[in-house]
């Protein structure tokens, strides 16, 4: 009798993938964390995969792409998340804690486009801001205006300091925290992007790109940047009640919104959907989740979860996707992307990021 249930106990063993643990096989739907903006798309897939599968509708929570990317790397097992969602790519010392801890099948998936937007409320005044302007009023250090090649603390205090065009009110941007991959795109996007207007700073980025990068991403401290959490709709909310206020998300919450806050033009480029899928918007940017590779066939529904994500009906050109703010990726890309979640290959090494 004991050796019979030695026997089954190792016959169940062979039924979980590689560097599972039998702990995995106890959950029954999948487990999403990540990037709260790639959050309402994922929440969509999910709920529709829940109404016409068999499968649990998954669990998503919104962490913020590097809250979502360090509990995703922790390891593998039940108790770590099957999926992460992210608004920016994973990053190398990501990747090696993965490794470290025993994630050793990370594959990419890109999803789409995505723009990130200045927006006011929408019966406060329209802004037309240029990326140096954005930097200018955000960056903890800025050029000094005397013209020499030095930075000081930012003296501005309204965005009429920053540019005379601009009005006399004061900078308040609500925005994300650091572990938020708009925050970082922000920061790569808007904030370096207007850094380097500055001749001297542009060639700092060749010189001493560690000095260029804490001049070109680091934020103020002193009131004039709000961090808001990762919840943009509470941005929304404060936007709404404060009219003098700024704040940052992804489109899809300007698009979700449109009747109650309006985007800024930037560098004379409205965010819309046809400026971001052209390319046309300075602020635009890809979206992923990354899967681990080592859950599927012991957490169940996660090639289906990834079939319909990847499916026409859901992130094609006239897709439901579509309709939420997601920006299609060209048709080519969209299917080189699904097949890479059918077969779940190719699979990121340290290679990628040299």
């Amino acid at each position: 009798m004991l050796k019979k249930i030695f026997m089954l106990l190792a016959a169940l063993c062979l039924l979980i993938p590689a560097g599972m643990s039998q702990a995995g096989a106890a959950r029954d739907y999948i487990y999403i964390v990540g990037s709260s903006t790639v959050y309402p798309f994922a929440t969509v897939v999910a709920e529709r995969f829940g109404k016409t599968t068999k499968f649990k509708t998954p669990k998503i929570e919104s962490t913020g792409s590097g809250g979502g990317l360090k509990l995703f790397s922790a390891g593998v097992g039940a108790q770590h998340p099957d999926i992460t969602n992210a608004s920016r790519a994973i990053k190398k010392s990501e990747f090696e804690r993965c490794r470290k801890n025993g994630v050793k099948g990370v594959v990419e998936i890109k999803i789409g486009y995505d723009g990130i937007v200045l927006a006011n409320a929408k019966k406060a005044q329209t802004f037309k801001v240029s990326r140096r302007d954005i930097f200018l009023a955000l960056a903890k250090e800025v050029p000094n205006p005397d013209g020499s090649e030095s930075v000081i603390p930012n003296p501005y205090k309204t965005w009429k300091d920053v540019n005379p065009d601009l009005p006399a009110i004061t900078i308040k941007v609500l925005g994300p925290p650091p572990t938020s991959g708009t925050r970082d795109a922000f920061a790569e996007l808007a904030m370096q992007g207007g850094a380097k207007t500055f001749a001297w700073l542009k060639a700092l980025k060749h010189s001493d790109k560690k000095k260029f990068k804490v001049i070109a991403h680091t934020v103020r401290e002193d009131g004039a940047y709000i961090e808001a959490g990762e919840n943009d709709n509470l941005i929304v909310q404060k936007l709404e009640a404060d009219h003098t206020s700024m704040g940052v998300f992804g489109f899809s919450y300007l698009d979700q919104n449109s009747d109650k806050i309006k985007g800024a033009f930037v560098d004379g480029v409205q965010p819309s959907f046809e400026n971001i899928a052209s390319g046309k918007y300075p602020l635009s940017r890809p979206l992923f989740f990354y899967v681990k590779k080592q859950h599927v066939g012991a957490i169940p529904g996660i090639r289906e979860y990834l079939a319909e994500f990847t499916s026409e009906k859901a992130w094609g050109d006239d897709g439901y996707l579509s309709e939420r703010g997601l920006i299609p990726m060209p048709k080519a890309e969209r299917e080189r992307y699904a097949r890479i979640a059918k077969d779940l290959a190719p699979v990121i090494t340290i290679n990628d990021f040299e």
